[in-house]
């Protein structure tokens, strides 16, 4: 990634209006602490789409994007130079359709489709659509011809099912592709253009509460920035005015504050290749990196990390006193490192540590191996507060994915989350999934080795499940859903103690929306067909299911039907009272839902002998009544006439008392 490519947040409020480049998303409020790290966000959850509408500048073409779009069935596909917003206006026309005005409140779903074939996995299901439903399909990435054929290929599939359902989608392409467009698709595709940069800048300034005058934003090096400049950095260049100006270390004026920002994006890649002429022995440069990775931290800690960083370098002690050596604080000095008054380090200049962190990653390629085992120990420190660890993985995160090496922070996931002590997770590992998982060019990357995780025989460490179970629940929840109940289906399933908090999320996730309730439906009687006598994995899962209490509201019937006729021609028949009594249960509370005792006695037809409908009905008059005897009318009026109890009744009572 070169310094045009990078990006840095440093404020919390809202995400960029995105171009070309590296974008991190973070999902759910689990994550806010992501958030307020400064982790950009770019995502396609309702409340986060919202917040990019206030800071987001609609680029040349976006109305005419709007309108192709309008129709239900419409598919739109944007091209346009890299660096011109293509992704953030994709996610900006698919907001808003589908969402009910008076409320506030979407009645579809809004989901990014995978890119290629290798981010879709054999076990997902076909995609399936609702009326009124959007999709975001960024093709960007793409630069191999044959791949883009494939892709193109789906896309044609894609198109076919989003007109039939009466959805929407929005497809960005990639710009260096123009050459093998299929032609099937030229009516459907928008051409943007570049936003004016100044528009961007002056956005994002006034989200941030700057106070400025239009004269203000005439510079000769701000309006070669604003003319060149893709979309992204602009927005990073309003970050970090707002950082100056917050600091209070860079002067009172929006002049010194908007000349720092423009040195911060056009210069420190340059300046810190300047002092590495300067800085020559592996102690200096180990502690400039160290400064950089751990910046923000106490000054003991960063000496800590300092010291094992040239032991996994290899460096060798001299044989010196350490007082005989130049003392820590004076390295500091020379290197332009400050010491607040709380004893935490920060560099001199604004941005100046992530440049430093980008010019080592990309610089000393040869030692990378070394910087991830380094990592790995060095974010144990006990120095490190939950915020300062989740800051060092971040930033190494950032570098691993920009030089290409999802490896470094997925094995570095696995490794924290397997020595994860505390039940609610390792903040690292939790941090380095959801990196990861929000990247655009390794997302799918990221959900492939989700998945060879949880399908792959052997244990799984509790630590490393919930870490799995969390991801899924909350970040591929929302982007992905449907892989998320694949990858949790699988964990729920599994032996290990932590399977229940994977079940709890699969079925809570399934409960949220109808039509993943149908989906879970589907895999479990597949699965339950699928099972050896008596294995009984995915069947007590089906039955739990298909309690009152996990049903969607209002109940989809047909779903539950099938369900119901799968639990009940499979023992162990101890799985059928609380089911049953689940419903006569939510019957008795709200008579709406009568119809789930007639489906039930339906789904118990044809099944062999002993007549399940009889066992059905002693599962219920065995259950107790709920107080004030209200189930005594309801069973009097939906017991199948088929059924004839024994005199004596099932619980050694009178039948005519239940």
């Amino acid at each position: 990634m070169t310094e045009q490519d990078r990006v840095t947040v440093n404020d919390p409020r809202g995400p960029v209006n995105n171009g070309d480049g590296h974008q991190y998303v973070f999902y759910g409020t689990a994550t806010d602490w992501m958030t307020r790290k400064g982790v950009e966000s770019l995502r396609i959850a309702r409340e986060d789409r919202v917040r990019l509408a206030n800071r987001f500048v609609p680029p040349r073409g976006y109305r005419i994007a709007a309108d192709h779009l309008e129709k239900p069935g419409s598919v739109v596909l944007l091209e346009g130079p890299p660096g011109s917003g293509r992704r953030a206006a994709a996610i900006m026309l698919l907001h808003g359709f589908g969402e009910d005005r008076s409320t506030g409140e979407e009645r579809v779903r809004v989901e990014e489709l995978p890119a290629t074939a290798k981010d879709e996995n054999r076990n997902d299901k076909p995609l399936t659509l609702g009326e009124g439903d959007r999709f975001l399909l960024d093709l960007s990435g793409i630069t191999d011809e044959e791949e883009y054929t494939r892709a193109q290929h789906r896309l044609a599939v894609h198109r076919s099912k989003v007109q039939e359902a009466g959805a929407h989608m929005v497809v960005v392409l990639p710009s260096v592709m123009e050459h093998a467009h299929a032609p099937d698709f030229e009516p459907h595709r928008v051409t943007l253009e570049r936003p004016r940069g100044v528009a961007v800048v002056t956005r994002y300034l006034r989200m941030d509460r700057m106070a400025f005058r239009p004269a203000d934003l005439r510079s000769a090096d701000l309006q070669r920035l604003c003319d060149r400049s893709p979309i992204r950095e602009l927005a990073r260049l309003a970050r970090l005015v707002t950082a100056a100006r917050d600091s209070g270390r860079f002067g009172s004026d929006f002049a010194g504050w908007l000349d720092q920002a423009i040195h911060a994006v056009t210069d420190r890649v340059g300046e810190v290749g300047q002092q590495m002429v300067a800085v020559r022995t592996a102690p200096e440069r180990a502690l400039l990196l160290a400064a950089a990775v751990f910046e923000g931290t106490r000054a003991d800690t960063v000496y800590e990390a300092w010291q094992c960083l040239l032991k996994e370098m290899g460096h060798k002690e001299q044989g010196t006193s350490e007082f005989a050596q130049t003392d820590f604080g004076e390295r500091l000095k020379a290197l332009g490192i400050e010491r607040n008054p709380d004893g935490r380090l920060r560099f001199e200049r604004l941005a100046y540590a992530d440049a430093v962190r980008t010019y080592f990653w990309a610089n000393f390629p040869g030692v990378r191996n070394r910087l991830r085992d380094w990592i790995g120990s060095a974010a144990e420190l006990d120095g490190l507060t939950t915020d300062d660890q989740v800051d060092v993985v971040v930033r190494f995160g950032e570098r691993s994915l920009a030089v290409r090496r999802p490896d470094d922070l997925f094995d570095l996931m696995v490794r924290w989350a397997n020595d994860a002590a505390r039940a609610s997770g390792d903040p690292r590992a939790a941090t380095a999934l959801e990196l990861g998982l929000r990247h655009e060019e390794f997302g799918g990357w990221f959900r492939r080795r989700i998945y060879e995780c949880v399908t792959r025989s052997g244990s799984l460490s509790d630590g490393l499940a919930r870490v799995l179970t969390t991801a899924c629940h909350q970040s591929l929840g929302a982007t992905h859903p449907d892989q998320a109940v694949v990858r949790l289906h699988h964990l729920a399933v599994r032996r290990e103690g932590a399977a229940h908090g994977a079940r709890e999320a699969l079925l809570d996730l399934a409960g949220r929306d109808r039509r993943l309730y149908r989906l879970l439906i589907d895999r479990l009687r597949d699965r339950t067909r699928q099972e050896q006598p008596g294995a009984h994995s995915h069947l007590p899962l089906l039955a739990e299911l298909l309690r009152s209490d996990r049903a969607p509201d209002p109940p989809r019937w047909p779903d539950l039907f099938l369900g119901w006729k799968t639990v009940f021609s499979q023992p162990p028949t101890e799985l059928w009272n609380p089911l049953v009594n689940s419903w006569l249960d939510a019957v008795a509370d709200d008579r709406t839902h009568e119809m789930a005792l007639n489906v039930m006695v339906r789904a118990t037809h044809g099944r062999p002998p002993p007549p399940l409908r009889h066992r059905l009905w002693l599962g219920t008059v065995c259950a107790p009544p709920v107080p004030g005897g209200r189930r005594r009318p309801l069973l009097a009026a939906h017991r199948p006439s088929a059924v004839r109890p024994p005199g004596g009744g099932a619980c050694g009572r009178r039948t005519t008392d239940h």
